[in-house]
């Protein structure tokens, strides 16, 4: 199974030019709204087209922009799960399913089918309701039951859970990781969210400004994000402009620093990452020791967000430190040390230039 995807489309702000091949399992486009993640899908359904390129599904064109190609959506055998559900307000949860039943002429086949559907997404009681009478996750269970009804080759998530609340998001992100598990198509979901990507995504792309940035191995992409923007993007707050050295050492005048970093350091070395989490209390003279000073403590149920600056020099903006309360108490520490291995070493992606450029 796969989806071959390249195409250019140009938008009012900017270009949209993505190129992507999915395989086994999910493949998740992270990217800042706006960026074109959910117009690639809509390309991909059918909904909008590109104004050149190529899209192949399991061997079958869908768009090709040369040869005169472009199916409609009825004939893509995709499955496209919009972030509102669309369902249809004036039907109940049944017809809505059987929306996708059209093909299936027999009644009783039909009516044993919605039945199978209606027990895997658990909405038996909730056949006769309108989706106005359900919950949001309620209304999501029958907007995927009415998707794979339809046994799509390929399946499209359009930042599934961004009208769900926290508990319910949690909660419905298993259900679909369990679901998705079982489903025996291609599958693309967008976000904007690095926790939904890193839970339910075996590959990322990550976007920017209509254009990949990275692309990879999602939890490899969190270790070792390559880029400015991919750094920022899975959730890294300390960022900094910094210069080479020599190998094996990088200067951050921003903080007032030099760190060791575990080679080797890219030519085009722009900035360096620190990850909140990855400080820990140290002794003073430690490697890659900084004596705090601390800015602003910010307090959580579990743990505590501190800003402080390096109290023996630097100008730039505060960093975060991530503390547990159950190990570091209330976050107080003469000085915090990061591992060479957990800095993370920066390429400049679009030209917002660091000391090098």
């Amino acid at each position: 199974m796969s989806l071959e995807v390249r195409i250019r489309r140009t938008l009012r702000d900017f270009s949209l030019e993505t190129a992507f091949t999915t395989s086994d399992g999910v493949l998740g486009i992270l990217g800042a709204s706006g960026c074109g993640k959910s117009m690639t899908l809509r390309c991909i359904a059918g909904v909008e087209t590109p104004d050149e390129g190529r899209i192949v599904l399991n061997g079958r064109v869908l768009f090709d922009s040369a040869a005169g190609i472009n199916l409609p959506p009825q004939q893509r055998r995709v499955g496209y799960l919009f972030q509102n559900y669309a369902l249809f307000p004036h039907m109940t949860v049944a017809e809505n399913i059987a929306c996708a039943l059209g093909r299936e002429k027999d009644r009783k086949k039909r009516a044993g089918m919605i039945a199978s559907l209606v027990g895997r997404f658990r909405l038996e009681g909730l056949e006769k309701r309108y989706p106005g009478q359900l919950s949001g996750g309620q209304q999501q269970r029958v907007a995927l039951a009415r998707i794979l009804a339809y046994e799509p080759e390929a399946l499209l998530l359009d930042e599934p859970f961004s009208a769900l609340d926290a508990h319910l998001k949690e909660k419905l992100q298993l259900e679909l990781l369990e679901l998705l598990r079982g489903y025996a198509g291609d599958a693309v979901m967008v976000t904007h969210s690095r926790d939904e990507a890193y839970r339910l995504c075996g590959r990322l792309l990550i976007m920017e400004h209509g254009r990949p940035v990275s692309e990879g191995d999602t939890r490899e992409l969190f270790k070792n994000p390559g880029t400015l923007t991919a750094a920022r993007l899975t959730g890294c707050k300390n960022l900094c402009p910094a210069r080479k050295i020599r190998e094996g050492l990088v200067e951050v005048p921003g903080w007032g620093v030099r760190f060791k970093v575990v080679p080797p350091i890219p030519d085009d070395l722009a900035y360096v990452g620190i990850r909140a989490h990855d400080f820990h209390p140290a002794l003073p003279g430690a490697e890659n020791a900084m004596r705090v000073e601390v800015c602003e403590r910010v307090e959580s149920p579990f743990e505590w967000y501190i800003l402080f600056r390096n109290a023996d020099g630097g100008e730039g903006e505060a960093l975060w430190w991530k503390s547990s309360k159950q190990l570091a108490g209330e976050g107080d520490a003469e000085y915090l040390s990061v591992a060479p291995e957990s800095i993370l070493l920066l390429r400049d992606a679009f030209g917002e230039h660091g000391l090098n450029g």
